[in-house]
This record gives C-alpha cells, structure tokens and sequence, in this order.
C-alpha cells in the first residue's frame, strides 16, 4: 500500500544569540573592542540599529558567523537533488539508500496528480509495482545499494540541513519565488518562518527578491507579480 506523506522542517538549533553575534562581528571591523568585549557592552537596542543599518546597506558578509541547523524530512528525491546545489555556506547529512533497506518506502505526490483520480490511481498502483520489485530484488540477495536503481523520485528522504544566515538569505531569494519547485518552495517557506522567530532582524528582508527589491530579476521569465527591471527602465 503506498506511503504518501507530507514534507516536515524543524529548526533543531541555531547559534546563541544570533543577532548580537552578528552585530558585534561587523562592529569589531571598527572598533578598539575585541569580540568578547562588544556582546557583554553591545545592548538590544544597539544591536537592532546596527543590524538594521546592515541590513539596509546589503553588508552581509557578518552574517555569515550565525548559523541555523534544520531537520528536513519528507521530501523526495527530485527536491533533496535541489536542495543539496546550494554549497557555499552550507552542510548536509542525508539518509543512505545505500545502507538503508527502502522496505515499504514513503513518497511524495504532487497535487497535480493527487487531484485527479486516474493520475491518482496510476501513480500509486506504479509506486506500489515499484516496491514489489525492490523487495524481491532483496530476496534475491541483490544488495540495497544495487536494488535501489528501481527507487524513483518521488521516493523520500531526510536531511540535517545547516546553513550560515547569509547562505539562507540567497537560498531564500532563489526558493521563495514563485517561479521554484512547488516543493523545495514549500521547504524554504518553512524555513524562512522558523528563523524569523529566532532572529528577525536578520531576516527582515529575506524572501522573494521581487519583496525585497520591488522588481523581478527573471526579466521574460517573470510570474508577473511584480514589474522587471526593464519593464521599470521603460524598454
């Protein structure tokens, strides 16, 4: 019997303090303060202006010393392969299909299939043949790292995911667009509410860039929400 279940994102930890860390790094560029100095003398109303000036001014390399650790569960193959081109700033740990038998394996379903009964019912009776083979390949001494080549995409898996604040906020300008993957969308979405509730200055003006600019940088590519570059220039 298929398996559908839902993507799951949990904020496991992140850096203490997230948002002085950050102030007081860009602070000791100018400053006779050593680092430890400026989070004892740093107040919040201090580091709210200084990481306000930051974020206004795009200087984001400071940002780089907070880091947010995530459990990404539920999601299948076709959006950790996603997920896992994002590098600079970034770790990840993913379950093994090699070392992990995928005996009775959940998966992931798109609505557009969902929706629509013969889409359906195709899509779970195939899931299901696909299981009845992988299991029988098992029995027959295949080993799991062999057997799973039947697996498909739609197969989940899970990731400890752990990416710095600036890393975030360019995954987020890339996967918040409306133009994303339904599902890696829906990861990032997800993920962005999280460490807003932990550090929201930091992240005041993470999302979407057409939010964050007021234009659209994918020029004919555009979903139409907000006006291009082009289209403001006037050609």
């Amino acid at each position: 019997m298929t398996n559908i279940i839902k993507p799951q994102v949990t904020l496991l930890s992140y850096t203490p303090e997230p948002e002085k860390v950050v102030a007081a790094a860009a602070r000791l560029c100018y400053s006779k303060k050593n680092g430890n100095e400026l989070m004892e003398d740093f107040t919040s109303a201090q580091v709210e202006e200084f990481l306000k000036k930051l974020v206004d001014l795009g200087h984001e390399s400071p940002f780089e010393h907070a880091s947010f650790c995530f459990s990404v569960d539920g999601i299948s193959r076709a959006c950790s392969h996603q997920l896992v081109r994002h590098r600079v700033g970034c770790s990840y740990s993913q379950k093994s299909q090699r070392y992990v038998k995928e005996t009775g394996f959940s998966c992931i379903e798109p609505n557009s299939i969902a929706l629509k009964p013969e889409a359906d019912k195709l899509f779970r009776e195939t899931i299901d043949k696909v299981q009845e083979a992988y299991d029988a390949l098992l029995a027959l001494g295949v080993p799991a790292e062999d057997a799973r080549f039947l697996l498909p995409n739609a197969a989940s898996t899970s990731l400890v995911v752990t990416m710095n604040a600036r890393s975030l906020i360019h995954f987020f300008e890339l996967r918040c667009c409306t133009r994303a993957q339904w599902e890696i969308r829906f990861i990032a979405k997800e993920m962005l509410r999280q460490v807003k509730e932990v550090a929201p200055l930091l992240f005041a003006k993470a999302g979407a860039p057409c939010l964050k600019n007021g234009f659209c940088p994918e020029g004919k590519m555009s979903c139409g929400i907000a006006p291009t570059i082009e289209e403001l220039r006037g050609f």
